[in-house]
């Protein structure tokens, strides 16, 4: 046991290996997902908007491969458990490829025009979404992609989460509600505006599986009053 957080050099290379095809697939799915709507290679916004993407991804990719290799198994895990959590991610997909494959078809058939400042503005947005949950991650290494509680886990309390509960999805809004508009499209804003509402549903579900499995989150929901927005939900 002389790696990083006590995984041995086996369970290393499993998961850098695991990493390395999903995290390789998922940009690669997205430029599909954008490129063959818009028909065209020209678009230059699709490149800046995927480069956003991966370059800090490999960034805090390689940062916790360093730090906290276990905090990358459990974002590894992608199976829900519960029934409405499974349904929830089902319409959050459904969501997200709209919202590449319009942006796309927006660029094909040129609906719209967007200000070049506007596309940078959005893109200096989803930057700032990313920071946010990086710090997420850095304060709260059980943040996994799925509802679940681990053993020995503990309330998160300080930080951005002594701010609001879920410091993570206002990030994730953050990252993802202006991507359209990074896009060059107004249409592809139609789908991205039901996240919020996906989202809601999924904190208010992933709410009622803290209190019940984890020692302490329901004295954190009374101290900590917000939910998503500071002051207003």
């Amino acid at each position: 046991m002389n790696q990083q957080d006590g995984m041995t050099k086996q369970e290393m290379r499993t998961l850098k290996k695991n990493i390395a095809i999903r995290f390789s697939l998922i940009p690669l799915f997205i430029a599909l997902l954008i490129l063959l709507p818009a028909w065209t290679w020209r678009y230059w916004q699709a490149y800046l908007y995927i480069a956003i993407l991966v370059i800090p991804m490999i960034i805090v990719i390689s940062y916790f491969l360093k730090k906290n290799p276990r905090f990358l198994v459990r974002r590894t895990r992608t199976k829900e458990k519960e029934k409405q959590q499974k349904l929830i991610v089902i319409l959050s997909s459904i969501i997200f490829i709209s919202s590449f494959v319009i942006p796309g078809l927006d660029k094909r058939f040129n609906w719209f025009h967007i200000p070049t400042v506007l596309v940078l503005v959005a893109d200096a947005i989803i930057l700032l979404g990313y920071l946010i949950i990086f710090f997420v991650f850095k304060q709260n290494s059980y943040a996994s992609r799925i509802v679940e509680v681990d053993e020995n886990q503990e309330v998160i309390s300080t930080g951005l989460y002594g701010v609001i509960r879920h410091p993570m999805y206002l990030g994730v809004l953050i990252m993802f509600l202006p991507m359209p508009i990074a896009l060059g499209s107004y249409w592809g804003l139609i789908p991205i505006a039901i996240l919020p509402i996906i989202l809601i549903q999924r904190i208010l579900t992933e709410e009622e599986t803290l209190i019940a499995k984890l020692e302490g989150y329901k004295e954190y929901c009374q101290n900590t009053k917000y939910r998503l927005l500071p002051f207003v939900w």
